[in-house]
């Protein structure tokens, strides 16, 4: 049976959303170990743990210190593992569920914080609408999910 030209377009916009929220995920952990320059260079948001610890801080500002550590830390290994599974398509529902949360717990911490237009700007909450669509889809033809499922 022929395939339909508009699900292969359907598959490949999927499988760009997919990428595109892994990237972000993956850039910003990359800046939060120096990946994209040392603090200060050009473009270079954090350039290391300790700026990015200093941000999770002024967004976190209601807990003590230690527990803001700890969230800071804790979202970053939720991206690298959030990142990389998005990239290879492995278990795509569940994860972009949580990184669609993940991304909406950002935006709005970001939002009482600094006031609304930062987020924005920042299309984070952008980022965890296209999240939350991936988690309702499913996975595209060249997720590692859909070959899963596609074998005798």
């Amino acid at each position: 049976m022929k395939e339909s030209k508009s699900a292969l377009v359907e598959d490949i916009v999927v499988a760009f959303a997919r990428m595109a929220v892994s990237a972000g995920f993956l850039s910003a952990v990359a800046d939060r170990f120096g990946g994209w320059g040392p603090h200060g260079s050009s473009g270079v948001v954090w350039g290391d743990m300790i700026h990015f610890l200093g941000y999770t801080h002024r967004l976190t500002a209601i807990f003590p210190i230690v527990v803001s550590n700890f969230i800071g830390w804790f979202a970053t290994l939720a991206e690298i593992g959030f990142g990389l599974c998005l990239l290879l398509g492995f278990r795509v529902r569940p994860i972009a569920g949580l990184s669609g949360l993940l991304l909406l717990s950002f935006g709005a911490s970001m939002a009482v914080a600094s006031g609304p237009k930062s987020p924005l700007d920042a299309s984070v909450f952008a980022a965890a609408a296209a999240a939350l669509l991936l988690s309702i889809r499913g996975p595209d033809r060249f997720a590692l999910d859909s070959r899963a499922r596609t074998r005798p």
